[in-house]
């Protein structure tokens, strides 16, 4: 797997993201670099196992709308004599 990259739009969004968490649930502010190097290591440290999180996901909705297709194709089976 190739390493987790985010277009600068979606980088700078997320540091706002962890900044506004900084700020309203802990009561402290967050630099923009500090927010920046944060959400790199989480990134490195813990993308890996969302991105698995949502392969696995994706895996289990294909599962089940095959499982329903399947069904739906044997009910359109016809009986032969």
């Amino acid at each position: 797997m190739n390493e987790i990259k985010f277009s600068i739009t979606q980088k700078e969004l997320l540091v706002q993201k962890l900044q506004q968490y900084f700020s309203n649930e802990l009561d402290q502010d967050l630099a923009q670099f500090d927010a920046d190097f944060l959400l790199d290591f989480f990134t490195k440290e813990m993308g890996n196992h969302f991105y698995n999180q949502g392969i696995y996901d994706a895996q289990k909705l294909l599962t089940e709308k095959l499982d329903y297709l399947s069904d739906e194709m044997y009910q359109l089976e016809k009986p032969a004599s």
